[in-house]
């Protein structure tokens, strides 16, 4: 009895002392709503907080007629109501007397954070009972989805993203502020849903969501909005659907409107004074192209017309200090030969550029040729000591180069720092049979068909062309890859980087100025030529009006007043659509190009890194060859005396073989890789008919015959059909 009597008395205490904490929930609530003053101290009738923190909480929002306050995600968030009014209704839609049963609901209801009744709101999934107020529930990470019907969920029921992999080695930065990251999905950090290699902050993206809007919220990297805002919603992130924050300020843009009106030069001739501007005039003021902040009358700088380049003495320091570029070459536009048009835009790739005479830079490039070439070697080199011991086997179907490469390279267990082996395999093979394979050969094909891919656009000197699916894909972040393993690994020159593209990678696309050639769309082409060529005002805006839809969509439509504006638009036109129309490709290609830190080495060395980037590698001689190739085995006289006489007999044109076809016949290679061969490529005499070549080992052996002629046949008939048969099994593969 004294025991039942205990036990009554327990649970009466304990429903006494939620019935007392159930009021003092209430009473404080009535306290707040009653308490007149000011609006900052005022608490949330929801969460009990007087903090005003709007990227936390939501705006904080007082309605002095009911003597009410409450946090708009507290509200937002609670679980037994609905907008049942107008927007302007209440507060945001929610009527007075629903706000008011949701707080006597939730004074019922105690908070499994801190222990205190109020708790609005519940985690949606089945059987699980948990709730919480909201700065509680963000405190133990519960995720709280603004869309669809608003559900929360706890931390043991929270969604979590998912990848299949992860390849991420090293710490990434965070797209927005930039600072490394562990790449490994948690509350606290998210990945991107379209950009694999995309990586931020919670906080980050959350304040981003805020001052973007939904309509200006989207992939920092890819600038994709539809699948990036559905991932973020469902990971919590609040996307308020308003405009832009930067959209909403009045006079955003003004000083976007407003230009350099002043002679900056030492010595101002104008009577007026350095502020006089006379259009047409010889008083009219140029202002530097490099950097617009700087101008000079063209008088004062015996300019003979406004369309003359000019820059101030900061920038022409800069231009003329920073390394030892080759200028390019000026093209000649077709009925166009009396225009005068600014280098800047149709001549030469950039402003940041250096200039020379033509005959200092032939003398430049004789002289520093060879210096070019060791400098490459010695930085690969250097690059080359993060390869470790640890080999890594590649299994390469050769008939699908780039398939094979890219599983191979995107497997879990590959790392860029490793040793690599090759073995090649064939397709179909019931047998699993493979054999030993060559990097350098390997590296080479890879290399080859990388230039000819869809990935880039142009003849000879290549920028990234915009191909959606290979974007998706994270095709370009791959292709970045594995150019830079090519290289550190000891691959070829690339050598079919157009300059502009080059100074994107090393400048950055802001400092970058492409060029006609650039352009590999034909239409588009015709129509910079024909708004170049125009001469006068009516023909310019005749052009104008006719590509109207086009100039209108990429954003280059501009007011015309003068004929020397066309080369502004010229300008607008040239930089949407070779960098802004691939912006994401660009930055995806750069993250790759990161890899085994080759992209730091080409922007702390460009001169260097320019040589095998943008230019093919010079033409093999018979000397080339001869040096190259070292003699390991006691050689024959004879036979070594055969193979001299065939390497110049190559090089006159007196053989049906090249000496890139010789190279590729012992290594693989077509040219001599910037990091040098590994081995080095040797010579062997041997009692055989005919030659034979060693690709793992670089090692080519020759017959040793009676007669040169012999010798030659025997070299030529080999050389050539086992290339032919090997470029044959190629074509079959892309046939099918």
């Amino acid at each position: 009895i004294l025991i039942l009597a205990l036990q009554i008395s327990d649970s009466e205490s304990v429903g006494l002392e939620d019935d007392i904490e159930e009021s003092a929930y209430l009473t404080e609530s009535k306290m707040n709503e009653n308490k007149p003053g000011d609006s900052q101290n005022l608490a949330c009738v929801f969460c009990r907080k007087n903090d005003d923190c709007p990227n936390k909480y939501g705006e904080k929002k007082t309605k002095e007629k009911w003597n009410l306050t409450v946090h708009y995600y507290c509200l937002l968030m609670s679980s037994g109501i609905w907008q049942r009014g107008k927007e302007e209704e209440g507060v945001y839609g929610f009527l007075i007397e629903d706000i008011r049963k949701e707080v006597n609901r939730a004074s019922k209801l105690k908070c499994c954070v801190c222990k205190k009744n109020g708790a609005s709101i519940g985690c949606v999934a089945p059987r699980c009972k948990r709730s919480y107020h909201f700065p509680c529930g963000l405190q133990r990470e519960c995720i709280f989805q603004f869309t669809g019907n608003f559900a929360s969920f706890c931390w043991n029921h929270r969604p979590v993203q998912i990848i299949t992999s992860n390849n991420y080695r090293e710490s990434l930065p965070c797209t927005i502020c930039l600072e490394f990251i562990e790449p490994i999905p948690s509350y606290n950090i998210l990945r991107s849903p379209c950009c694999k290699n995309a990586w931020f902050h919670r906080d980050c993206l959350q304040v981003q969501a805020i001052n973007a809007g939904v309509f200006f919220f989207r992939c920092t990297i890819c600038s994709n909005s539809d699948i990036f805002q559905k991932e973020m919603l469902r990971m919590g992130i609040h996307i308020p659907e308003k405009d832009a924050s930067w959209e909403l300020e009045e006079n955003a843009y003004q000083e976007l409107l407003q230009h350099h009106e002043r002679c900056d030069v030492r010595r101002c001739r104008c009577k007026e004074g350095r502020d006089y501007n006379a259009p047409d005039s010889k008083w009219e003021i140029k202002r530097c192209q490099c950097c617009g902040s700087s101008g000079t009358h063209l008088a004062c700088s015996s300019l003979r017309s406004w369309e003359q380049n000019w820059e101030c003495l900061e920038c022409r320091g800069i231009i003329y200090n920073s390394g030892e570029f080759q200028k390019a070459k000026k093209h000649v536009l077709p009925n166009s030969n009396n225009v005068g048009i600014t280098d800047c835009l149709l001549e030469e790739s950039s402003p940041k550029l250096p200039r020379q005479s033509p005959g200092s830079q032939s003398k430049d490039l004789l002289r520093q040729g060879s210096k070019f070439r060791r400098n490459v070697s010695t930085l690969l080199i250097e690059l080359g000591f993060q390869i470790k011991k640890k080999t890594k086997r590649l299994y390469i179907n050769k008939a699908n180069i780039w398939t094979s490469a890219l599983d191979a390279f995107r497997n879990r267990n590959f790392n860029p720092s490793y040793a690599i082996e090759v073995a090649y395999v064939i397709e179909n093979d019931n047998f699993g049979s493979e054999h030993p394979g060559s990097k350098q050969e390997f590296l080479s094909l890879l290399m080859q068909h990388l230039e000819n891919s869809s990935l880039f656009e142009g003849s000879l000197s290549k920028n990234l062309s915009l191909n959606s699916q290979a974007l998706k894909e994270n095709l370009y972040y791959e292709a970045g890859k594995m150019l830079a393993i090519s290289l550190v690994h000891g691959g070829p020159s690339p050598g079919f980087f157009s300059k502009t593209l080059f100074n994107c990678l090393v400048y950055g696309p802001e400092n970058t100025q492409p060029i006609l050639d650039d352009v590999s769309d034909f239409d588009v082409a015709q129509i910079i030529i024909r708004i170049n060529t125009a001469t006068t005002i009516a023909d310019l805006k005749s052009v104008i009006n006719e590509c109207y839809n086009y100039l209108e969509l990429i954003g280059c439509l501009r007011l015309i007043t003068t004929l020397s504006d066309k080369y502004m638009l010229i300008k607008d036109i040239l930089v949407y659509h070779v960098i802004q129309r691939v912006q994401a490709p660009f930055e995806s290609f750069k993250q790759g190009l990161k890899t085994l830190g080759v992209l730091e080495k080409i922007q702390a060395y460009p001169e260097a890194f320019c040589s095998i980037l943008c230019h093919k590698p010079e033409s093999l001689s018979a000397k080339i060859l001869s040096d190259l190739f070292a003699v390991h085995t006691l050689p024959d006289v004879k036979a070594l005396g055969f193979w001299n006489s065939y390497l110049q007999a190559v090089e006159d044109g007196k053989s049906t073989t090249t000496m890139e076809d010789i190279l590729i016949f012992a290594t693989g290679c077509s040219s001599i890789p910037p990091a040098g061969f590994k081995p080095t490529p040797s010579i062997e005499c041997l009692h055989v008919d005919f030659p034979v070549g060693n690709k793992c080992n670089n090692c080519l052996a020759i017959p040793v015959t009676n007669t040169y002629k012999e010798f030659q046949e025997n070299m030529d008939f080999t050389i050539r059909n086992t290339l032919k048969l090997e470029k044959e099994e190629s074509s079959h593969y892309i046939g099918h």
